[in-house]
């Protein structure tokens, strides 16, 4: 992958070739290439509906109806695409109070969501409450930092995954940030949390090295960045090996463009996360060359209103 400097510029004019349709492909004269499209999102923490009309900051912005329009809109357009979410899916509005996340993740599988992770206000319900609503989720859920052993979600998730789109072969995985002091003890019970460096450079060596992924993301409910050394994406970032892409939730993080760290062998880690609420959802449009592996040709924060998803 590239450096900072030449990631941006690349996504920049990648973004503006690719919205008018002329990619150079003539660039990769004698290769094979497979474009793959990520969408992602994090922390919609139950906003099923847009924003009210009142004068707020969002006001219209959000909501389900609106977001999988324009899912529906892009998989017309993209013959790969993969959907992502990186936790707290549930708690923030009346629906989640009154249907415990059920609507939430009918919302997800109906938009055929590929996987998510898990944030500490899944276990807003606890661990039972979780579990509960897995039946209506036709996505994986991943987490590989916590142990589930002796609870209702004992066996109900997984550490990794790997979906093949076309010829590629992406590896995905989970880690959830600790969950002491964030969510209540009888919430999560008997819930084991790993230390989620050693655990994301196990994992990400097992897909990428022996598993032979193309590609290896992961989704992180550990947050963006902190003032003290508090386990985050950046850290992880520059902490990992093996690692491409990190997909972030928790702190609720606006990046308008992803962040490019290098991580402990000097290669590139490419961070992203887009808010919370729904406002956004994030894109990415990597093209895999059979030569020089992937490239980031194009990142996007689309806003997610009625004019967005009409488009």
């Amino acid at each position: 992958m590239q450096d900072r400097r030449s990631f941006i510029k690349k996504a920049t004019i990648g973004g503006g070739l690719l919205l008018a349709g002329g990619f150079p492909f003539e660039s990769f004269a004698g290769e094979r290439i497979q474009k793959l499209t990520i969408l992602h999102t994090n922390d919609v923490h139950s906003r099923l509906e847009p924003f009210p009309m009142d004068g707020g900051k969002y006001e219209g912005q959000g909501g389900a109806a609106a977001r999988a329009a324009l899912i529906s809109q892009i998989r017309k357009e993209e013959e790969h695409v993969l959907l992502l979410d990186a936790g707290d899916i549930f708690q923030g509005t009346p629906y989640f109070n009154m249907y415990k996340g059920e609507p939430e993740i009918k919302a997800m599988s109906m938009m055929r969501y590929d996987a998510c992770t898990m944030g500490n206000h899944d276990f807003d319900a606890g661990v039972e409450g979780f579990a509960k609503q897995l039946p209506n989720a036709n996505f994986q859920v991943l987490i590989a930092n916590y142990d589930f052993t002796g609870t209702a979600l004992e066996g109900q998730t997984q550490p990794y995954t790997i979906i093949e789109k076309g010829k590629l072969r992406i590896g995905i995985f989970g880690l959830g940030i600790e969950l002491q002091g964030l969510v209540s003890p009888n919430a999560f019970g008997l819930t084991k949390y790993l230390d989620p460096i050693p655990v994301a450079n196990a994992t990400a060596e097992l897909l990428k090295r022996r598993k032979n992924c193309d590609m290896v993301i992961c989704l992180s409910h550990l947050g963006y960045e902190y003032q003290n050394n508090k386990v985050s994406d950046v850290i992880l970032g520059k902490e990992s090996t093996n690692i491409d892409l990190i997909l972030g939730g928790h702190t609720h993080t606006f990046l308008d463009h992803p962040t490019v760290v290098r991580d402990k062998n000097g290669a590139e880690v490419t961070i992203n996360q887009v808010g919370w609420a729904g406002v956004r959802m994030g894109r990415l449009d990597y093209f895999f060359s059979s030569k020089n592996g992937s490239e980031l040709s194009n990142s996007q924060s689309v806003i997610i209103n009625k004019e967005t998803s009409a488009k």
